[in-house]
């Protein structure tokens, strides 16, 4: 018996959820690989918490090849470039990996860089991101220490890794500050190159609400230009400028570097999958999920989630020769932690922005959408949980990947 080999770029929530499952699905002639630069798996949505002494290193760090199954490879290894015609995996140091099927889920990543001035005088002393272990860490510091003044946090541009956790920040540092009894001494002011606070307007109009009410300004499209970090100013186009104490920079996000380097993805190293289906329709034993894609849609774990419920389903429909279902439909549900014990949870798609109504149970809940409530505040809490355990480990979970309707109000 021939054996067939699949391969899979990126050791992430996306990565090793799907690797779970197919191993689980695919019969024991399919070899499988997972690729990654590093063996450090981040729970990313810890980082958020991390500054403010909510979670500590410990909780949010493991080792990724712990939570790959019996039969699944791993392999510790830079990525330098894809050959999809001959379907070959080339590594940095000259290595190589040959594929039947390929799935690509190598997230994205944070380039501080592409912003003039960003990662020079300041960075990581005045100037930090959370969206990094390393700048999360050296944030929790320059918190602690600090006694008052103007917090900015800007968003340098769309799209980012969940796009609710800047406000996230700033409701937390409202609460933060309130408990260190300086919240009257600290100005905090959102600056995001979008025309509201949020995307989606039925949201961006709640939280918008939520943000005037915690006295925190926003500044609508602000779009950086550069960063003075010697002098702490934040220039944007059209001579618009943010003085600051301290700057939270959520900067522009990329792909990876490999998919520029093999001639694939957009500019940003964003990669095209059909968004229905997630196959790289160009070369079709591609198959991609979660950030590393250029789909309409969050980029956060839920999606990975939704997507890899789908995306089994259509790598078997493949392998046995028939139409794909184009099934996905951009469902993305985020709880947003709001600061003192309560929470806030929305559920979209595509086509659908998040509505009022109770989740997963129509008219029980227990969760309440667009609407902030303390068992919302312990949803949030509690996905670590599902995450380190039932996520990771490709665990079947009752929820449908398809937005559903019921229990909604218009």
């Amino acid at each position: 018996m021939k054996t067939q080999k699949l391969v899979i770029l990126g050791g992430g929530m996306a990565g090793t959820m799907m690797a779970n499952k197919l191993r689980k699905r695919l019969g024991p002639e399919w070899s499988i690989t997972v690729v990654d630069r590093d063996n450090i798996h981040v729970y990313q949505p810890g980082l958020l918490f991390l500054p403010f002494g909510i979670y500590r290193k410990e909780e949010i760090v493991r080792e990724r090849a712990s939570f790959l199954g019996e039969g699944i490879a791993f392999r510790e290894a830079e990525i330098e470039r894809l050959d999809p015609v001959a379907r070959q995996v080339f590594l940095q140091g000259g290595d190589l990996l040959s594929y039947d099927l390929l799935v690509v889920a190598t997230g994205c990543r944070i380039t501080p860089e592409a912003t003039p001035g960003l990662t020079e005088a300041g960075w990581l002393e005045s100037a930090f991101d959370f969206y990094t272990l390393e700048g999360a860490e050296k944030l929790t510091r320059a918190l602690q220490e600090f006694q008052g003044g103007r917090l900015v946090l800007n968003i340098a541009d769309m799209p980012i890794k969940c796009p609710v956790a800047p406000m996230e920040f700033l409701f937390l540092a409202d609460h933060y500050f309130q408990q260190a009894g300086i919240r009257d001494r600290v100005e905090l002011i959102f600056a995001t190159p979008l025309d509201a606070a949020f995307t989606k307007p039925r949201a961006a109009q709640e939280l918008g609400h939520m943000l005037q009410a915690k006295n925190i300004k926003i500044e609508t499209n602000f779009t950086v230009s550069r960063v003075d970090g010697q002098n702490k100013v934040l220039h944007g186009f059209g001579d618009r400028v943010l003085n600051y104490d301290l700057l939270i920079s959520v900067p522009v996000h990329a792909g990876s570097e490999w998919i520029r380097r093999s001639g694939l993805g957009d500019d940003f190293g964003f990669l095209h999958a059909n968004k229905h289906t997630l196959q790289v329709e160009e070369y079709p034993g591609i198959f991609a999920l979660g950030d590393t894609t250029d789909l309409p849609t969050s980029k956060a774990g839920s999606v990975a989630h939704f997507q890899g419920d789908v995306l089994i389903e259509n790598i078997q429909r493949y392998l046995e020769g028939r139409e794909l279902k184009p099934d996905f439909d951009g469902h993305a549900n985020c709880f947003i932690e709001t600061g003192y014990g309560k929470g806030l949870l929305i559920d979209f798609n595509y086509e659908v922005e998040p509505l009022p109504g109770k989740f997963p149970l129509p008219g029980i809940g227990p969760f309440s959408l667009l609407k902030e409530s303390a068992i919302n505040h312990w949803g949030k809490m509690g996905f670590k949980w599902v995450y380190w355990n039932l996520l990771l480990t490709g665990q079947d979970l009752p929820l449908g990947h398809a937005l559903c309707m019921d229990g909604k109000r218009p």
